[in-house]
């Protein structure tokens, strides 16, 4: 029996270009890039290549693109990072500073820093702002829609002085909505011009995104972006966070220990996953509207073969269409627990999953279901589909008869 795997979401196999383009760093080319040596010059040379074709697809300079371990980790670097830097450039947000004024501090900067978000962001991002909440930080999550989307003018309506950041989700990885971020980015600049002051800043997760849609900062006029290579055919082990030459400033670092990555990011850099990382990019980036238009037609085919034969199905989140990834189905099944139903599934050979792979391993609802307003229990009977470069009509088609044989 054939394994179709349905949960691209997840994770990609790394491309076959890819691994070849990483082999040299694994052997002959060892060298830490710290190093003077000529070991160290060549990971070096590697690794400035890696950041320049990266900078070259996003629109930015080459040091506006600092290597993480993950979009995970870009997720805190730009809430973490962004918050200790306001304490930094402020000096300081305690309660026991500020005792003349409780509003500003001697710096200017108010004293309790606000964070803008969503219900439905990425694990990283929520539970990163859980985490700065019981450092008596504020966080604002914003409703969104049935479908998942935010309104730019609630946006607009949350913006005050002490807001520091906002941070919307370009394109949801477990309902699939795509966000208006040029316009969520729009408010947030239009804001800060009338303030003089250089918060807030305007933060997206484009980890699901970055093969499908536009990726250019500019045009986006994002301050932070954050990336991951696990997601596009790449390795596991390496991401990115964009951040705007303006923004640098108001950076601090999260991990320290070294100098790596302009001072923002301690550690040795993983070169061989950087320079797979690099050469993934650059290959989803030669096709990608036409790869997004076969998997949104592989998507429809997948759907459409489901809902004709189990009317009762539904989607959670957007419609297919414009709004929505088009690799991505978050599939209601009303009279199936989704545990249940995704252990028949993998033992039929179909591999799909609940939600975010971060969360698999606890045993709560989708989170992001739930904050779309509809009955509780349908976050707990729900499955997503994630389609990816590998999968074919004939293999949509076979999963199609397997699932009605289980439903």
């Amino acid at each position: 029996m054939e394994r179709i795997y349905l949960d691209y979401a997840a994770s990609t196999p790394v491309h076959p270009k890819v691994k070849e383009a990483m082999l040299p760093y694994l052997d002959e080319k060892f060298g830490n890039a710290g190093s003077l040596h000529s070991f160290g010059r060549d990971a070096m040379a590697a690794l400035d290549a890696a950041r320049e074709a990266i900078a070259g697809i996003l629109g930015a300079k080459f040091h506006e693109v600092i290597f993480t371990s993950s979009a995970t980790e870009a997720n805190n670097l730009a809430l973490r990072g962004i918050v200790e830097g306001y304490r930094v450039q402020g000096s300081g947000f305690s309660k026991n500073r500020g005792a003349q004024n409780s509003t500003l501090d001697p710096s200017g900067y108010t004293l309790n820093p606000r964070i803008i978000t969503t219900p439905i962001e990425h694990e990283s991002i929520e539970e990163t702002s859980r985490d700065l909440e019981k450092e008596d930080i504020e966080v604002v999550r914003l409703p969104v829609s049935k479908e998942g989307f935010v309104n730019p003018e609630d946006v607009g309506a949350a913006l005050t002085p002490n807001t520091v950041l906002v941070s919307v989700i370009y394109g949801s990885n477990v309902i699939g909505t795509i966000q208006p971020v040029r316009e969520v980015a729009e408010v947030v600049k239009r804001y800060r011009g009338k303030t003089g002051k250089p918060y807030p800043l305007f933060h997206t997760d484009a980890a699901q995104a970055l093969q499908f849609l536009e990726v250019g900062v500019g045009e986006l006029g994002v301050d932070l972006m954050s990336l991951s290579s696990q997601k596009i055919y790449g390795p596991k082990g390496a991401g990115a966070l964009y951040i705007s030459e303006d923004t640098l400033p108001l950076v601090s670092p999260v991990i320290t220990g070294g100098s790596q990555e302009f001072g923002l990011r301690a550690a040795t850099e993983d070169i061989p996953a950087i320079v797979g990382f690099s050469r993934a990019i650059e290959l989803i980036s030669l096709n990608k509207e036409n790869e997004a238009e076969r998997l949104r037609s592989l998507r429809d085919r997948l759907w459409d073969g489901l809902k004709t034969a189990h009317p009762e199905l539904e989607l959670n989140g957007p419609e297919p269409g414009p709004r929505r990834l088009p690799n991505n189905l978050h599939v209601y099944f009303p009279n199936h627990d989704s545990d249940e139903l995704m252990v028949k599934f993998d033992l039929a050979g179909l591999a799909v999953s609940v939600g975010s792979a971060c969360s698999m391993r606890s045993t709560r609802s989708s989170y992001v279901v739930k904050a779309l307003g509809v009955d509780p229990k349908r976050a707990s009977h729900s499955l997503r589909f994630s389609l990816g470069r590998p999968v074919t009509a004939g293999q949509i088609d076979n999963a199609i008869s397997r699932i009605l044989k289980l439903l």
